[in-house]
């Protein structure tokens, strides 16, 4: 790498950015619905249920179906997450927290796209596509440009 003034443009720039981001509504709703569930009660008592139970299960579940009470256990662990995963205080978060994912793949893509429509780009989130499929350089689905 070359380091010369266009270097420090671009580190400038991104600076820039992320200010932006920070100083962003969608930032701002993520670290309030943040705080709200790091200091909820209920969620704090959720999670400690939650790991507790899944502790319990990551003792057995080597053995499967040939410990006893396997099955409750993977059960009570399942059901723990799923009442943790729907207190409103951590949906709020997580809904908050996906959109603040999806501003910086949106940033990812524009930034990948406007130096080559060939780079890659791994979003993780499927409905993220447009148009090529994320991720996928080659020919594979029939949409790659030829050249000429």
């Amino acid at each position: 790498m070359i380091i010369n003034e266009e270097l420090f443009v671009l580190e400038d720039q991104c600076k820039r950015l992320a200010k932006c981001i920070i100083e962003s509504h969608t930032m701002s709703e993520y670290m309030k619905t943040k705080k709200q569930m790091e200091q909820s009660e209920e969620v704090a008592q959720l999670k400690a249920d939650f790991f507790k139970k899944k502790e319990d299960y990551e003792k057995i579940a080597p053995y499967k179906e040939y410990a006893p009470g396997y099955k409750e256990t993977y059960l009570a662990v399942r059901k723990a997450k799923r009442q943790l995963d729907l207190n409103d205080s951590v949906a709020a978060f997580r809904i908050q927290e996906t959109q603040l994912q999806n501003i910086l793949d949106e940033i990812s893509r524009e930034l990948a796209q406007a130096v080559s429509s060939e780079i890659k780009i791994d979003a993780g989130n499927p409905f993220f596509e447009k148009g090529r499929h994320a991720g996928c350089g080659g020919n594979c689905h029939g949409n790659r440009k030829q050249s000429i």
